[in-house]
């Protein structure tokens, strides 16, 4: 599987409301009824790959200008965001969709990996090239990239949705489409446990 580069405007002047440019939401998140067929159709796997390294997954890669992925993530999924000329965000306001919290401080957000770095090494990206690694970390294209708050992205560290879920339940439906959608796009494969609980979640949709 190959993907195309990602490339995406965002204005890094000093003083710039940048979020007038972007939609503020993850893309390319498909309906309940796509994602359900999506997931039927994802291998399911009995054993995990060992030799993961989250180095093998260059991340925050320079998106545009000064912009990092961090920083590009940051820009789209606030309110009011205005920037600085290294494209370093120096107000706005973020709205974690996990757990309904509201931040002013960047320092208070996390850019979530949906996929779990490490899942994906597990799921099938081990045989993947570093570039192609490299890709899917930054991967601005899928729903695969969120703000969300920093302690909470921290809670569910590397866990699958069997093992852990959005504090909101209202999430569940949003989270498990974005979840699905990735995995799709990128040829990933799920665990049972993954998979009935990816179920469960696209029940409440």
């Amino acid at each position: 599987m190959k993907l195309s580069a990602i490339a995406l405007f965002i204005s890094a002047a000093t003083a710039t409301p940048v979020n007038e440019l972007v939609k503020r939401t993850p893309p390319n998140i498909p309906s309940a009824a796509s994602a359900i067929s999506m997931l039927a159709s994802l291998t399911v796997r009995t054993s995990d790959p060992s030799g993961y390294d989250r180095n093998l997954f260059p991340h925050w890669i320079t998106i545009s200008g000064s912009c990092n992925t961090r920083e590009t993530v940051l820009a789209r999924d606030g309110t009011n965001v205005i920037q600085a000329s290294d494209c370093s965000a120096v107000s706005g306001s973020w709205y974690s969709p996990y757990d309904g919290a509201t931040w002013t401080a960047a320092s208070d957000v996390d850019i979530d990996h949906v996929i779990p770095l490490s899942d994906a090494w597990k799921s099938g990206a081990n045989t993947w090239t570093t570039a192609l690694r490299q890709q899917f970390a930054n991967d601005l294209t899928n729903p695969q990239l969120i703000a969300v708050t920093d302690n909470v992205n921290q809670a569910k560290g590397d866990k699958s949705p069997d093992l852990w879920k959005p504090p909101l339940t209202s999430y569940y439906c949003t989270y498990a489409k974005m979840w699905v959608k990735v995995k799709s796009a990128w040829s990933l494969s799920v665990k049972s446990a993954e998979k009935s609980a990816l179920a469960s979640m696209l029940n409440t949709c």
